[in-house]
């Protein structure tokens, strides 16, 4: 809009200047002299430049003459295209010019020049594949998704243009929402251009997203193939598919082929829980507890997470709660500083009725790194430490507003996911979860819970004080067992009124 302006302003301009000079040279006095073979001419000053001007003009027609009476000659001398090619080039100008203009008014975002121009083009040049780019890209760009259709179908075509009508049609049906036609079309896409990386990784998304894990690892196979994917997030990759391949043929109830798929995926990647808790799970059924044991170890030295704990709990679910402390020990000895290393045995501890030993095994975690589970640990060593209940009722009400901690988090669209999943059911991204925090809220906490611990001490201590009468307190006591918060998503729902 504000170019176009610019251009009538200095249409103006010029013309504003012309009539100027116009005015000036008929104002000016005097003459011009010209002599031609001993004749003189006496011209006004105007009239002499109108004749400079035609004689400019006769010398351009006089070029054009003998560019034409050459191309005559040569006709006439057997070439049979002289006189052709002398119109297709005046034809060709023309048309590269509209051309330019096109491309110009599709980058400025001028959708409807832009296909004017390539309609005119097109009209000089003959050349669709080139014209057609123009014309669907600038309906698109105008919202014209019809005729952008109908440009893309005349694409495919020929063979030239095929992968890009082919391209533009997939990328029109995954607008709509329709992924069972993209599908096909991203399918027909790669078969054309298999090493276009961006069709790869589009057509492994909607691979993935259909469930088509075969499908999909063979497509992971092509991108390590032709250099678009590094090998070792290739194989990352590849066990993830595998693993989901496993979760399909478990969910068929196929024995042999489910303990074969999982052993693959956890051999791809062991330090992929998921995968690695399948293997276990399938070792376990086989007998082969020291292979289960090797494979959960391995995970847990690449990242300790509790679903590995609690395979690791399923080797020998019949141990008592003191052999169950030894052998959990081997386990977490490559790590046992880390949080989950003291949970873990905190929890362990408290089910063997040492509470001394929980608590210290706890250490300053409730302080330091204060989680949902840590909190409500020390709240069960309070408990069976024999604290009093206004101590419990506070460990749990810090409980319900601290942070939950390490979470199945997407790392593309920070989507927290209550397990793992090989693709984000948010945005649709394939492996992207991770195990840690999720980023804080920028909303605050909500005011009421942070006031619990001094409401549950003000509680206690009106419990506790007698009354002057000798008459029992008329209010309901709220008491919430250890075992009754777990997450802050957890809310005191469940009560028991004393």
């Amino acid at each position: 809009m504000i170019w176009s302006l610019v251009k009538i302003l200095i249409f103006v301009g010029i013309i504003v200047l012309a009539t100027m000079g116009v005015s000036q040279l008929l104002e000016t006095s005097g003459e011009v002299s010209i002599s031609v073979a001993n004749t003189e001419f006496t011209l006004t000053p105007m009239v002499a430049l109108l004749g400079l001007v035609v004689l400019l003009f006769a010398f351009w027609v006089l070029l054009k003459i003998l560019n034409l009476l050459v191309a005559v000659f040569r006709f006439l001398n057997g070439d049979e295209t002289a006189i052709s090619r002398y119109f297709d080039r005046n034809r060709e100008r023309k048309g590269f010019e509209a051309l330019a203009d096109g491309l110009m008014a599709l980058a400025s975002g001028e959708g409807r020049t832009a296909m004017a121009k390539a309609a005119k083009a097109e009209k000089y040049l003959k050349r669709p594949e080139l014209t057609n780019l123009i014309t669907a890209q600038a309906a698109e760009q105008s919202g014209d998704t019809r005729k952008a259709q109908e440009v893309y179908k005349r694409l495919l075509t020929d063979e030239r243009t095929r992968f890009v009508g082919v391209r533009g049609i997939m990328k029109q049906k995954l607008t709509e929402g329709d992924t069972d036609t993209a599908l096909k079309l991203a399918e027909k896409a790669f078969a054309l251009k298999p090493k276009h990386e961006e069709t790869q990784d589009l057509l492994l998304q909607l691979q993935a997203g259909s469930e088509d894990w075969t499908g999909a690892r063979k497509t992971l196979d092509a991108k390590l193939k032709y250099g678009s994917l590094p090998r070792d997030v290739h194989k990352r990759r590849d066990a993830v598919l595998a693993l989901s391949e496993a979760k399909d043929v478990v969910a068929e109830s196929n024995t042999i082929e489910a303990r074969e798929a999982a052993i693959e995926a956890n051999r791809l990647s062991p330090d992929l829980i998921p995968a690695a808790i399948m293997a276990a799970g399938t070792y376990v059924e086989q007998g082969k507890k020291r292979y289960a044991t090797r494979v959960l170890k391995k995970a847990w030295d690449a990242q300790p997470h509790p679903e590995l704990a609690a395979a690791f709990a399923t080797i020998e679910p019949e141990e008592t709660p003191q052999a169950r402390i030894k052998r959990f020990k081997a386990l977490i000895k490559s790590r046992p500083d880390h949080p989950e290393a003291k949970m873990l045995m905190a929890e362990l501890n408290i089910a063997a009725e040492d509470f001394p030993e929980a608590k210290r095994t706890l250490g300053d975690l409730v302080t330091s790194e204060p989680t949902a589970r840590s909190l409500t640990i020390m709240a069960a060593i309070s408990r069976g430490e024999g604290d009093e209940d206004a101590v419990v009722r506070g460990w749990l009400a810090k409980a319900l507003a601290a942070p939950r901690g390490p979470q199945w988090v997407c790392d593309n669209c920070q989507q927290v996911h209550g397990g793992w999943e090989p693709v984000c059911n948010n945005c649709q991204s394939f492996d992207t979860l991770s195990w840690r925090s999720p980023p804080e809220s920028e909303v605050s906490a909500n005011p009421g819970v942070e006031m619990l611990p001094l409401i549950v001490g003000a509680i206690e201590d009106k419990t506790n004080a007698p009354d002057e009468d000798s008459v029992e307190p008329d209010h309901e006591v709220i008491v919430v067992e250890p075992s009754e918060v777990d997450t802050p998503a957890d809310t005191p729902e469940k009560e028991e009124k004393v």
